[in-house]
């Protein structure tokens, strides 16, 4: 009898530590996929946050260019060689105005004035770019829709895109409508393209993200379009020729794990002042931290 009890209890004591190991290991687990959830969380976030700062800095940047365009459009030599596009005196002044213009902001490659027949007539840098004076851009988005622009108020933009007669550098073009007398409500007589030096102005921003040296390698920062077009890359692949496969789910911001185990930031232009955006997306993709 006593052997039995003692049996019986050595069982219950051997099925209750069991038991208590198996609780053990799914609590151990619940509290490590926690764990692993929360650090992920917090890294997804931290991501999204640096993308939006990126798209941020875009923004603003853009927003001044659009200020720009309709100031440097009512300037008297750029209204003066629009309405009298044959006197070689006043294009080859529009021409020095817009080369001083350059000097000052060196963000952009060139700018140009365009006659209502869409024939450039002036810009700012004619021994950079020969070709530019005389070439017809009546067929360019920018010149068609600067000139449908209800008043020197308004401004357009065209996709970031290769221009061939600026030795193919990549450029954001910004352009306004030129009208009679310099004022707003005045007819249209012309248009005056600028084009942001876009290659090394996007590459400043994606290169600038703020990482730690260990994360650096392992993180690829992207700014891409409304059409996921990647624009700029801070490891230089695939920009203006590759698209990104995002997974937005309707969110404007947020971050997800694809099937690599990269974590995805992202976060939609919020837009700047008066400048609300172009759709595009600050994108952040960071691979897995290497285990040693």
């Amino acid at each position: 009898m006593v052997a039995q009890e003692v049996k019986g209890i050595s069982e219950r004591i051997t099925d209750i530590a069991t038991d208590m190991k198996v609780k053990l290991a799914a609590q151990t687990n619940e509290l490590q996929e926690l764990g692993t959830k929360l650090v992920a969380q917090v890294r997804g976030g931290r991501l999204t946050d640096l993308s939006l700062n990126m798209i941020e800095i875009i923004d603003r940047n853009l927003y001044e260019r659009s200020c720009d365009v309709r100031w440097w459009a009512t300037d008297s030599a750029v209204v003066d060689a629009a309405a009298d596009p044959k006197d070689k005196m006043k294009t080859n002044y529009a021409s020095k105005r817009l080369g001083v213009i350059l000097g000052a902001y060196t963000v952009y490659l060139d700018l140009w004035i365009a006659d209502h027949n869409g024939v450039i007539v002036a810009n700012g840098r004619p021994d950079q770019y020969r070709s530019v004076v005389g070439s017809n851009v009546s067929h360019e988005a920018w010149f068609r829709q600067a000139m449908a622009t209800r008043d020197g108020n308004e401004f357009v933009v065209a996709d970031v895109s290769v221009n061939d007669l600026l030795n193919k550098a990549p450029v954001a073009t910004y352009a306004a409508s030129i009208r009679e007398g310099g004022e707003a409500n005045g007819s249209p007589i012309g248009a005056l393209g600028i084009f942001f030096d876009w290659g090394p102005q996007a590459q400043t921003v994606v290169k600038g993200v703020r990482l730690e040296d260990e994360e650096a390698e392992r993180t690829r920062c992207l700014l891409i379009d409304a059409k996921h077009r990647i624009l700029a890359s801070s490891d230089g692949r695939g920009v203006l020729t590759e698209s990104f496969p995002l997974q937005t789910d309707g969110q404007q911001r947020g971050n997800y794990t694809d099937r690599e185990g990269n974590t995805i930031g992202f976060s939609l232009t919020p837009g700047y002042e008066t400048y609300a955006g172009l759709g595009w997306y600050g994108v952040i993709v960071q691979g897995p931290k290497k285990k040693f």
